[in-house]
């Protein structure tokens, strides 16, 4: 755990330091080629264009991955490992930083320069809204695909979780989606959902622990968030519930001290991301305890 600590900060620094850089070296050209390379492969009914004909195209590079892990875990004291560990959670997270994401909406004052920001936090081919809730489920999704999925299924499985995670979104919903046969990509959007659904309910706890917790439970309960249905939708509704909630109690704030609130651009936004970062450091500092404690023991 103490290797995704290190990871996970390494992954934010470069983010910031050498944003364009990064971005760079997170490319999946080789996995479309490999994606492209099968359904050439196997044009006709068969596995492949099956439900399951996913698998074929996450073995491969997955056991190369864990290969490495294995081979890599023991030599110069687990320093190589460390590095390997490190190399792909910053190849497999974003590929763009959230957080730089939503200051480009945010600085962007015209019209033109502000959508086109805006229409990043949306897949492509989705239509793009600018309204208030629309922008905090916006940062919520994001948030689960590019960091805390990432995140979960590093600190489970290590690397191989972490590129695992990533290749089924770029299948399920990515820029590869539409390269696939129906059945194909619809395996792998369920893949998806099954990987996402434990890191929404932890991402909502964290939400209830670090907002308003009446408020994100009873937005979780109104979404079915407490039904064993594989979807991911309560937890933009609870992030909804918990911005509006905070931001509520932040102009009562302001009319008992009789201030006049100052009227901020985009408030749902910045107070999204507010919440974003604050579920990320509650999963950092349980991570610290588990790090100090396995010290300690």
């Amino acid at each position: 755990m103490s290797i995704t600590l290190v990871a996970v900060v390494v992954a934010l620094v470069l983010g910031h330091v050498a944003p364009s850089l990064v971005t760079s070296v997170r490319q999946f050209h080789w996995y479309g080629h490999w994606l492209r390379w099968l359904d050439e492969r196997f044009p006709g009914d068969g596995f492949w264009r099956g439900r399951y004909g996913i698998v074929l195209a996450l073995v491969p590079p997955l056991l190369l991955v864990g290969l490495f892990q294995w081979v890599l875990h023991e030599p110069l004291f687990g320093l190589v490992g460390l590095l390997f560990s490190v190399l792909v959670l910053v190849y497999a997270w974003g590929p763009r930083d959230l957080d730089v994401d939503v200051e480009a909406i945010i600085d962007a004052h015209e019209p033109a320069a502000r959508r086109e920001a805006i229409a990043r936090l949306w897949p492509d081919g989705e239509t793009v809204a600018a309204d208030g809730p629309a922008l905090v489920e916006a940062v919520f999704r994001n948030a689960l695909r590019r960091w805390f999925g990432v995140l979960f299924w590093f600190l489970l499985l290590g690397p191989i979780g972490a590129l695992l995670y990533r290749l089924v979104a770029l299948t399920a919903e990515g820029e590869f989606q539409r390269a696939l046969p129906h059945d194909t990509r619809e395996g792998a959007r369920a893949l998806l959902s099954v990987l996402e659904w434990p890191v929404a309910q932890l991402m909502t706890l964290a939400m209830a622990l670090v907002g308003n917790f009446d408020t994100v439970f009873q937005a979780w309960r109104e979404a079915h968030g407490n039904s064993l249905q594989l979807r991911t939708g309560f937890l933009g509704h609870a992030a909804r519930a918990s911005v509006r909630s905070e931001l509520a109690e932040e102009a009562e704030d302001y009319a008992e001290e009789g201030m006049v609130q100052a009227m901020r651009e985009l408030p749902e936004l910045r107070d999204a991301m507010s919440l974003v970062w604050r579920i990320l450091l509650v999963w950092m500092a349980v991570l610290a305890v588990f790090v100090i404690g396995g010290w300690v023991s």
